[in-house]
């Protein structure tokens, strides 16, 4: 599984969303309907699954699910 299907895992089980409705382009706030609160426990979830660290600065003006994406596989390698 790519980090990409992980991370629409992680974010159609908090948002009660359909899979197909999310791709690298889309908007966490605008097209999924996060709120604050739920952009941090989806990023909670994510240092979860991968066992990482993120601090504020690097989460600050994460827009797409792209850049959560992004940010998770740079951390990876």
């Amino acid at each position: 599984m790519t980090v990409f299907e992980e991370i629409r895992e992680i974010i159609v089980a908090q948002m009660d969303c359909n899979p197909e409705d999310i791709s690298m382009d889309t908007n966490i706030t605008d097209d999924i309907g996060c709120d604050s609160l739920d952009v941090v426990e989806m990023l909670m979830a994510v240092e979860e699954k991968y066992g990482l660290e993120l601090d504020n600065d690097e989460a600050i003006g994460i827009k797409t699910v792209g850049e959560v994406v992004r940010l998770i596989e740079s951390k990876l390698n």
